[in-house]
């Protein structure tokens, strides 16, 4: 039994185990196949308070910030294999809230964090370009400032929410001569002239998350739009590193922790040379060894979300947390394989 929830927090998985039971399993494959997930289900999650929980009250939200709900939210997602489907709402909640919540203005958070809390604005951030890669600091996209507007031109890549996102924060150069500290955050509003989307990307996986391409031709976008001070976005998107990778890891290990589970079960139904395949001493060794690293990763990842809601989890530490869980969660998934056999492929 982990000791990092508490009774409300088990009752709180109980309520959003249903609500995925109920509004994400049944759409699992159509969605799968259409590369995209229906637009209601975040104002479903808004509706049942599991999306973007740490937005204040007077906002629409619950005004819960303690990261173990998000972890919750996470874990139960991976459990029931919607994972690619619930990654839009994780995104939404863990990576692109904090920028509206820790670095907006009173009229910035009166305009945009109760669409985001019921799930009427869903929300996107676009630093990747085509060229660049995560290399940041040589980014094109710029905002050269006009009066009181910003015209944006450039383009982004592998923007998760791309299709399906109302708020998009861009990362821009307001500062072309400048590398990191040219760099600002200006959200582009769904429907401004000149934003265009371009293809829902064709992935190896993850087929339900609309991941895609974003260009900006002379969009025009109120000052009022930029997120913190000019010239401060690298700065902001540091801030944020922790919960984001933070983020990855609380998925990556829930996901190990679901494949192993498939995985016993099977072992437990499936026969071979007249007995229960779980039963032959390599299986059990490879069930055993899995399990313990689990234990251990999810242990660690534990105690780095306790760190983030103490605000003491360095950036560094959560960057081992990414590292360790996505590296044993690509472990198990192999391991999980072969044990299933020619099933498994």
């Amino acid at each position: 039994e982990r000791t990092s929830f508490t009774d409300e927090h088990h009752m709180f998985r109980e309520a959003f185990r249903t609500f995925v039971e109920r509004e994400m399993v049944p759409h699992r494959e159509r969605w799968e196949e259409a590369g995209i997930v229906d637009r209601e289900l975040f104002a479903k999650a808004g509706a049942s308070g599991f999306l973007a929980m740490a937005v204040p009250e007077e906002h629409g939200g619950a005004g819960v910030k303690d990261f173990r709900y998000n972890q919750i939210v996470a874990e139960e997602i991976c459990a029931a294999d919607v994972y690619p489907a619930g990654l839009g709402m994780t995104l939404h909640s863990d990576v692109c809230l904090p920028y509206f919540l820790d670095y907006c203005n009173d009229e910035q958070k009166k305009r945009w964090l109760p669409g985001i809390a019921s799930g009427e604005l869903i929300t996107a951030i676009g630093m990747t370009e085509p060229v660049i890669g995560s290399d940041l600091a040589s980014m094109s996209t710029t905002a050269i400032r006009d009066g009181d507007e910003y015209v944006i031109n450039g383009s982004k890549t592998f923007i998760t929410n791309g299709i399906l996102s109302d708020l998009v924060i861009v990362a821009c150069k307001t500062d072309p001569t400048q590398r990191h500290k040219g760099m600002s955050l200006v959200v582009v509003e769904a429907g401004m002239e000149g934003f265009e989307r371009g293809r829902n990307l064709d992935k190896v996986g993850l087929h339900a998350q609309d991941t895609a391409e974003l260009f900006f031709n002379d969009v025009r976008v109120p000052v009022e739009n930029r997120i913190g001070e000019e010239g401060e976005g690298f700065l902001l998107l540091v801030k944020n590193l922790p919960q984001e990778r933070l983020s990855i890891a609380v998925a990556a290990v829930g996901h190990a922790r679901a494949t192993l589970e498939w995985t016993i079960e099977y072992c437990n139904e499936r026969t071979a040379f007249g007995q229960k395949i779980g039963s032959f001493q390599n299986s059990r060794f490879k069930l055993a060894e899995m399990l313990t690293e689990i234990t251990i990763a999810e242990t660690f990842v534990d105690r780095c979300v306790a760190g983030l809601n103490e605000g003491t989890l360095t950036a560094e530490e959560a960057a081992m947390a990414k590292w360790w869980t996505t590296e044993l969660q690509k472990k198990v998934a192999d391991t999980c394989v072969q044990l299933h056999g020619g099933y498994g492929y």
